[in-house]
């Protein structure tokens, strides 16, 4: 492990794996920094069915599996180990992993971000058995049941417009009353159209006490927010969609963050500062989606403009 690398991937997602991958088959040596168990949040996902190249339905779990095997084969060393900094070193970047130090040409940060959990009693132990983060990973699942969304952004509304079209119900919850201007988050194109949509119907000025059910979920209790009187809401499913948190703690003040937290690049994944890169859902999330395809693709760009920069320098793109 001691040595400069040409490449420390910070975060084993499906942006890292990816990364790896195609850093290795560009002939860099390449280290993968993860904190937890490689897979990032598709460990989480019981099914994908979009991913392409699976025809039938593919875990998260096995397809993860998969894409560390093949950047394993290739050459790619996977460590746990959690960053907790990023500082210039030479003409290269020093990652602290705790009491470790791993030094590298060139540093993707592939670390993520984490939806905000849902602060109820009982959220955590419905997870995949009816209470869900992503409603276009698993919202198949829920055709024709009926289902809440909690939350009022861009993000809440366009998953509950997407769940509208599978399931036969689709309840939003809003925090707020519905004469407060500001109650719904959302742009005004996707309020109306998620306000018009025969499926979808709003509740108001309340907020979710407890998530309950036998083995998989089968209501809510709902707490008006006026009165504070609760009331049980029966719903086959539950998707949250109340903001992310960006894992980008230990890089602050190193690169440039959105006022979210978010690490800002062009398109090639280059953050301001010669070196380093981001890619997944790390990164600043303007218009882009939560995918495993998008972050992959990211992971890969990412890597090719390492690869660039490290054969070129700073103005590797003037060798296009």
């Amino acid at each position: 492990m001691e040595g400069m690398w040409d490449l420390i991937v910070v975060g084993a997602g499906p942006a890292g794996l990816t990364s790896a991958i195609y850093a290795r088959r560009a002939g860099l040596s390449t280290l993968v920094l993860e904190k937890t168990m490689p897979g990032g949040q598709l460990l989480e996902t019981p099914a994908i069915e979009n991913f392409p190249g699976f025809p039938e339905p593919v875990s998260g779990a096995e397809l993860m599996e998969r894409v560390q095997r093949q950047a394993e084969r290739l050459g790619a060393e996977i460590v746990l180990a959690e960053a907790t900094g990023l500082s210039k070193e030479g003409d290269g970047w020093a990652v602290q992993a705790g009491r470790q130090v791993f030094r590298g040409r060139a540093v993707i940060v592939a670390t993520g971000a984490h939806p905000k959990k849902l602060l109820a009693k009982g959220a955590d132990k419905f997870v995949g058995r009816g209470l869900s983060y992503c409603a276009t990973c698993d919202g198949f699942f829920f055709r024709d049941k009926t289902v809440l969304m909690v939350g009022a952004g861009d993000a809440a509304l366009t998953e509950a417009l997407f769940l509208a079209n599978l399931c036969r119900k689709v309840y939003v919850l809003v925090r707020h009353p519905k004469d407060d201007p500001k109650a719904i988050r959302a742009a005004a194109a996707l309020r109306e159209r998620a306000m018009a949509h025969p499926r979808i119907e709003f509740v108001w000025n309340a907020v979710v006490e407890e998530v309950f059910g036998e083995g998989k979920v089968q209501g809510v209790v709902l707490r008006d927010l006026s009165t504070g009187e609760t009331r049980d809401f029966p719903v086959d499913g539950v998707f949250v969609k109340i903001g992310y948190e960006p894992a980008t703690g230990w890089v602050r003040g190193v690169v440039e963050l959105t006022p979210a937290g978010y690490i800002r690049t062009d398109s090639w994944m280059r953050t301001a500062v010669p070196g380093v890169f981001a890619a997944g859902d790390v990164r600043e999330p303007s218009e882009r989606a939560a995918q495993a395809v998008v972050a992959a693709a990211e992971g890969a760009l990412a890597a090719l403009a390492a690869e660039r920069f490290l054969k070129f320098g700073e103005g590797w793109y003037e060798h296009e």
